[in-house]
């Protein structure tokens, strides 16, 4: 496991490291703003059209060909990175780096299932929560710091010893744990994973950008193409008898709670992922590294709550933690749905913390208990399930909130004349208070679905939906 957190930790903080160095890239390569999200939109492209097809890798390789191999193709991508003289270099380093992200996650998550006994899950999928969520919390901190006093490149620079001290920790401590079984490789189904999860994923991301707009051929084609390759992506998968995602985990009523809550509970985080930042540089008037300072409490926070939440999973259940923690969420968005420009930084800190206290009460037990409920033979499957429909939650929330903000903006800006210094600041908070609105009622839905969650009846033995054993742990 300390071989996984340590390589997966730096892969993750390189999601969010780049942030901050946007406007510099953009001057030092000449390019627009809609040209450098690219490295963003096609990470996320890559690592959601990858992380599907883990389930069949899992089955195929052995868990120290797939990090060794993952973790190589990262170092390649960030060296590529490091020395790009161009845009279109930089570009591709970050696809090849997003190969060894959407690689090593899923990795991470099955040695979980597969190392650790049921009673004791909950304290290990804290430690992979710590990773997850502290590694991109302050990524823009850490950014921050190397941009200004540094040139861009170190922030590749720096990551490459920690690349290099983990492949060595993991060639001496890291051990095969999971049986190869080799299915038959199914290469349609692979396509129409690739067109279905990568055609939603960028129609959203395109969406997002608030350069071509929901109404723009790029977005609605991808995002249609993308629906119909992945009904008949799913339709495919009931067919065959070795599926390369099988979606008959979604028979296990606690797995598909837990992977609906995960992805409406992404969709909220979104709303302060995506618009705070945004309010603080342009509201308050926040420098970026101030803005990441703002943000870091909050994330380390997350941290370590997630590792102690999944102890408190093991003794409690997850009903203990998931209804408070969803309690917190919608409190908390309430608040942030009445900002406004006099809002003080600190009152932002303390509702971001609160959050991610919330958050943490939540991610770990509820993913835990989902993927508990499942038997063996579904565990690669089930991991990827969710950390595919994670990435395309992160898609849609960052096109959903971006054109509430954007349309909320321009329809207050339509009705006012005057100042326009004070009339864009208050669309500014219009825009805000809109989109933290809709997380509202994202937040509420996480409370309601939170009211099911119940500790699963457990069953190694259960290697099936077809069993006729246990039918009470088993949706109809």
């Amino acid at each position: 496991m300390l071989s996984l957190i340590i390589g997966v930790f730096f892969a993750i903080l390189n999601e969010t490291l780049l942030n901050v160095a946007y406007v510099q890239l953009m001057k030092d390569f000449e390019v627009t703003a809609s040209t450098i999200q690219w490295l963003t939109t096609g990470f996320l492209l890559v690592v959601g059209i990858l992380i599907p097809i883990t389930a069949l890798i899992l089955q195929w390789f052995t868990t120290r060909q797939i990090f060794l191999g993952a973790m190589s193709i990262f170092a390649v991508g960030t060296l590529i990175c490091a020395f790009a003289p161009n845009f279109s270099i930089l570009f591709v380093g970050r696809l090849v780096q997003a190969i060894g992200t959407g690689l090593l996650i899923p990795v991470m998550m099955n040695t979980v299932l597969v190392l650790f006994p049921k009673e004791k899950r909950g304290s290990a999928m804290g430690m992979v929560s710590l990773v997850i969520m502290v590694a991109p919390a302050i990524g823009p901190t850490l950014s921050g710091i190397i941009v200004e006093m540094f040139h861009w490149r170190f922030l590749f620079f720096f990551v490459l010893p920690f690349i290099v001290f983990s492949l060595v920790f993991a060639f001496i401590y890291l051990k095969n744990i999971t049986k190869l079984t080799k299915p038959k490789v199914d290469i349609p189904s692979i396509v129409f994973s690739t067109l279905g999860f990568g055609g939603i994923v960028f129609g959203f991301s395109q969406a997002g950008k608030g350069t071509a707009g929901w109404s723009h051929p790029e977005v609605y084609l991808f995002i249609a193409m993308g629906v119909i390759s992945l009904i008949v992506f799913v339709k495919r998968q009931l067919q065959l008898k070795e599926p390369i995602l099988d979606v008959r985990a979604f028979r296990f009523p606690m797995f598909t709670l837990a992977t609906i809550l995960t992805v409406v509970l992404m969709m909220t985080l979104f709303s302060s992922f995506i618009i705070l930042p945004l309010f603080l540089q342009q509201g308050l008037f926040l420098t970026a590294f101030a803005t990441g300072l703002a943000f870091l409490p909050g994330g380390i926070l997350n941290g370590i709550i997630s590792q102690m939440s999944g102890r408190l999973f093991d003794k409690f259940g997850p009903r203990a933690l998931v209804i408070p923690g969803s309690t917190i969420v919608v409190i908390v968005m309430f608040f942030f749905s009445k900002v406004t420009i006099l809002t003080s930084v600190t009152t932002f800190i303390i509702l971001h913390c609160s959050l991610m206290l919330g958050v943490a009460l939540i991610m770990t037990p509820v993913q835990t208990n989902g993927l508990n409920q499942l038997p063996p033979k579904y565990y690669p499957h089930g991991a990827a399930i969710i950390n595919t429909l994670v990435q395309v939650a992160g898609a849609i929330g960052i096109a959903v909130f971006v054109t509430v903000m954007s349309s909320s903006q321009m329809k207050f800006l339509e009705g006012v004349s005057g100042n326009v210094v004070a009339n864009q600041a208050e669309a500014l908070i219009a825009g805000v208070q809109n989109v933290f609105a809709i997380g509202l009622v994202f937040a509420s839905i996480c409370f309601l679905l939170a009211l099911f969650i119940k500790s699963p009846i457990i069953s190694e033995e259960l290697d099936g939906v077809e069993e006729t054993e246990n039918q009470a742990n088993v949706a109809p």
